[in-house]
């Protein structure tokens, strides 16, 4: 269980990090009059954000099919961040 743990903490900060990218680049597009990432995908990418630390920590503080229930959550909330935003 701890690997599943470590593995949707992992993919937890990834979700951050791509938050942190999409407002950079929405920062650096506004300033340079260049067309950024949209107020939706900003959205998108802020709501999966805290549903993956809530779900992270969540799973943290649990032990057996809770805590592999807030991993689940996890990877698939990136999972449909990264279909609905990225690929899609």
């Amino acid at each position: 269980m701890t690997l599943v743990r470590t593995v949707s903490g992992v993919v937890a900060g990834g979700v951050v990090v791509l938050l942190c990218v999409v407002i950079g680049a929405a920062v650096v597009g506004g300033s340079r009059n260049f067309p950024g990432p949209g107020a939706e995908s900003l959205g998108w990418h802020c709501v999966a954000a805290v549903v993956v630390i809530v779900a992270q920590v969540f799973a943290d503080r649990r032990r057996g099919m809770s805590a592999l229930l807030g991993s689940a959550v996890v990877m698939i909330t990136a999972g449909v961040l990264l279909w609905t935003q990225w690929w899609g």
